[in-house]
């Protein structure tokens, strides 16, 4: 609410204050140019590192999902364990149980 409440002071002083500053902004217009190639170095020197790491980076995320696969399939069947631990006991009793079948 308060933003609203000082909209209009802050465009009439923004405007105010931007045309004050326009000529120094024009002034300074040829030095600004004189950077442009530093900016290009800059760039270039960016995608070099970009693309000296992105291996590392792709081969990290590549870890990263296989260890949450991995930590996702556990948390699946983690809490199942005593169910099939209890199924393979009643299955081992019945079998040791049951009569061998009889073979010609």
């Amino acid at each position: 609410m308060l933003d609203l409440l000082t909209l209009p002071f802050r465009l009439v002083f923004g405007i105010l204050f931007g045309l004050l500053a326009l000529p120094f902004a024009l002034l300074a217009l040829p030095l600004a140019l004189l950077f442009i190639p530093f900016l290009i170095l800059r760039l270039l020197f960016k995608a070099a590192v970009a693309l000296f790491v992105l291996p590392f980076v792709a081969l990290a995320v590549f870890i990263a999902l296989a260890a949450a696969f991995v930590a996702v399939a556990f948390a699946l069947i983690v809490p199942l364990l005593p169910l099939a631990l209890l199924v393979f006991g009643i299955w081992a009793i019945v079998r040791m149980a049951s009569k061998p079948a009889v073979s010609f």
